[in-house]
Order: structure tokens, then C-alpha cells, then sequence
């Protein structure tokens, strides 16, 4: 086979991936990975509680923004203290950006004074694309159903401006108090924004 048909076939198969996504309304894929101690976490061991997925990499641009000054953290501090799981999830590759160890992790998690309920490691990437996660960040909110009921961007401007957040409006917590009330959501899915997902 020549080298031609083999980009093809790459090029087909990157678009099945993009395509793949789990829409909205629909069951949350399960899954089980350890995170940055060694704990296993299971979607499952979560039903009855709200959950937030947060796709991350630390060096992406459009990431630190939401952490240089604990903006990130201080709603995850919000939702956790709310009974909210609240996942961040490192998909890239061994040797890739944004990849850490289990150390690297924790201690990324202590500098920043993460707020997260867990780091979760998926170096394989096959919870990230069983999602269709595509960007860091990248976010999705689960209900206590299992029912994944937002999923897309963190915020309505596509900057890395740390400045610009203040006017944002934050999809991840307007999908929060709109579920929590019983009142439907009004963007349920959006386009996410960020650094591609090393995979």
C-alpha cells in the first residue's frame, strides 16, 4: 500500500474520531482511571451526584488563563462545596504536551491549589475520544441520572486573555443552576475552545 492510501486512511480515520462525540441527552460514557494518588474512580461510583469533566493540559494557553489566577479554581471550589464531582481529566500522550505522571500531577495540583475532586490520568486517550473531547479546555456536566446534559466550552470568549473572564459567561455553572432548578438549559452543547488534546 502506497503512502498515499495510508494518509487516506489516517485522514478517514481522524474524521471518524471527530465525528464521535456523545450527544447530549444521551447516557455518559462509563469509565474507570486512577488518578494523580493511585485511587481508581469509576463514572459509576458517582450516580446520584452531579458530575464535571474537565479535559486539561497545563501548558495549553487557553488553560492557564483559567488557573493564572485561580478563576478555574474558585469554581471548582464553588461546585465541589455545592456536592458537585468534579473530574479534570489529562489525555495526552506519554512524551507529548501537557502529558505528567502521577507526581507530576500531584504536585501540579498542590502549586496550583486545584480545587478538583480528582486528577484523572488517561494516557491511553480512550476516555477523552469514547467522549469525542477534542480541546483543553474541554468540559461536560453530568447529572445525577448519568445523563451527560452539557458539553463544549467553559465560557463564551474564545480568548486567552485572563482579563476577559470577568465578562464571560461560564456554560459549566449556568448548566449547573439551570439543571439544579429543574429549568432547561439553554446552551446544552457548545463549541469548545483551546489547544487540541495531545493523543
Amino acid at each position: 500500500m502506497n503512502s498515499y492510501k495510508l494518509s487516506l486512511i489516517g485522514l478517514f480515520a481522524s474524521v471518524s474520531f471527530l465525528s464521535a462525540s456523545v450527544e447530549t441527552g444521551s447516557s455518559a460514557p462509563g469509565f474507570t482511571l486512577k488518578d494523580t494518588t493511585g485511587v481508581e474512580h469509576s463514572l459509576a461510583d458517582f450516580k446520584g451526584k452531579y458530575v464535571v469533566l474537565e479535559w486539561t493540559n497545563h501548558k495549553c494557553p487557553f488553560v492557564v488563563k483559567h488557573y493564572v489566577e485561580g478563576d478555574m479554581q474558585a469554581t471548582q471550589k464553588a461546585l465541589t462545596e455545592d456536592g458537585v464531582v468534579w473530574l479534570q481529566i489529562v489525555s495526552s500522550a506519554p512524551g507529548k504536551q501537557g502529558h505528567v505522571s502521577a507526581a507530576e500531577g500531584e504536585t501540579l495540583r498542590e502549586e496550583m491549589s486545584m480545587q478538583s475532586t480528582a486528577m484523572l490520568l488517561d494516557e491511553s486517550g480512550s476516555v477523552g475520544k469514547a467522549y469525542g473531547a477534542q480541546r483543553t479546555p474541554e468540559m461536560y456536566l453530568i447529572d445525577p441520572q448519568g445523563t451527560l446534559i452539557y458539553q463544549g466550552a467553559i465560557d463564551n470568549v474564545r480568548s486567552t486573555r485572563q482579563s476577559d473572564i470577568a465578562d464571560a459567561t461560564n456554560y459549566v455553572v449556568a448548566a449547573y443552576n439551570s439543571a439544579k432548578a429543574g429549568e432547561p438549559i439553554k446552551d446544552a452543547t457548545t463549541v469548545a475552545y483551546g489547544c487540541g488534546i495531545k493523543y
